[in-house]
């Protein structure tokens, strides 16, 4: 049976010449970066390379990056960071955050630290406005929003939160797993403190991702019990993963127009089928220009028969899912549709199909076929 992957947005396959970047560091350059010997200066020379490489590409500082396990290590870090570090006494978070955000906030919430939550436009965008009316009301907070919803994919205006939490003195972290890799982004331009990336988001390894932190802040070690990452990680880095990482990034960017312009396309395609074999589909987001190209969540009204729509569709072999994660066979409405549709959302079932580079528009025509078996 062919199988379709359309749930890019939660990891996506491993690039062929990021693979062949990352096996000299499986096999014959196995040294550990902290001996001082030749096997542990190579793999060491091998991090701060893609150190470099990554910081070249984001155009920030070497030493603005710190390697970790992925978004939601760099999120926990960044959030302690603000509270304990830089003495955030306030957090401004949205209703629709990733759940490494919302729980970690939540944390700090239940030790007394008070949340704001800001409100949303009918769309699902951030409303700004309201966004610095809080700003004005609690000095020295802790801006926490994502760059672009993994569930829905709207678009932050980061440039603008920046320039408002600067107007305030707030501390703003930006969360970028599922930008950085998908646009070209330049940290020196964004008043941004704190941003995290993945690299299996873009083609590149899981297990490893990055935590910027901007040089105008200073915060103490995210792990103690060593010296690695400049005495702010403690523990033997994952060389092959970071390697991995650099290599998916500088092929991402590489070919960023041509790729990016490919998946349009075809999540376009995807949008436009769907519409026309069901009129009664609704985009759930901003699905024009102001949302992440790779994907389209869209609605179908619940019915006895749809029920079960995304186990019937990985029984036929297509894979997608409900929004950031399905813990079973039945569709069940994430945290970011009730936002969205506070008093409609039990009455649909929400499928969020997200695409790569390596889609095509054969696999969304099977895919509306398989679909109108179902209904």
């Amino acid at each position: 049976m062919q199988r379709i992957y359309f749930d890019n947005a939660a990891t996506t396959s491993l690039d062929p010449e990021v693979l062949e970047a990352m096996m000299p560091y499986l096999t014959s350059k196995f040294g550990n970066p902290s001996s001082v010997y030749s096997y542990g200066r190579e793999t060491k020379m091998g991090i701060e390379a893609a150190r470099k490489s990554v910081a070249h590409l984001l155009n920030c500082a070497p030493g603005e990056l710190f390697f970790t396990s992925g978004g939601t290590e760099g999120t926990n870090t960044a959030i302690r960071a603000a509270i304990h570090d830089l003495k955030c006494q306030h957090i401004i978070t949205s209703p629709i955050e990733h759940h490494a955000t919302l729980h970690t906030v939540e944390h700090y919430a239940s030790k007394g630290i008070p949340v704001s939550y800001v409100q949303l436009l009918p769309n699902g965008h951030v409303d700004l406005t309201h966004l610095e009316t809080l700003l004005a009301a609690h000095p020295k907070s802790l801006v926490t929003l994502m760059h672009a919803n993994n569930e829905i994919g709207n678009l932050l205006k980061v440039k603008k939160v920046g320039e408002l939490c600067e107007k305030y003195g707030a501390i703003f972290h930006c969360d970028m797993v599922q930008t950085i890799g998908h646009y070209p982004i330049d940290l020196e331009k964004l008043n941004v403190h704190f941003a995290v990336a993945s690299g299996h988001k873009f083609h590149g390894p899981k297990g490893v991702g990055i935590l910027y932190v901007n040089h105008q802040v200073a915060v103490t070690p995210m792990l103690k019990g060593g010296s690695q990452e400049r005495n702010m990680r403690a523990g033997t880095e994952n060389v092959y993963g970071i390697v991995g990482f650099a290599k998916a990034l500088e092929l991402a960017m590489e070919h960023y127009e041509r790729d990016s312009a490919k998946v349009l396309e075809v999540r376009n395609y995807m949008r436009d089928r769907l519409q026309q074999a069901f009129p009664t589909v609704t985009v759930n987001g901003d699905a024009g220009e102001h949302c992440l190209y790779t994907v389209l969540n869209v609605s179908f009204p619940m019915t006895d028969k749809l029920e079960m729509l995304l186990f019937n569709l990985d029984i036929a072999g297509i894979c997608t899912s409900g929004g950031s994660a399905c813990s079973s066979g039945a569709s069940s409405v994430s945290h970011v549709i009730k936002a969205l549709h506070p008093t409609t959302a039990d009455t649909m079932i929400p499928v969020r199909f997200s695409f790569s580079k390596y889609n095509t528009k054969e696999e969304v025509d099977i895919v509306i076929e398989k679909l109108k078996g179902m209904m």
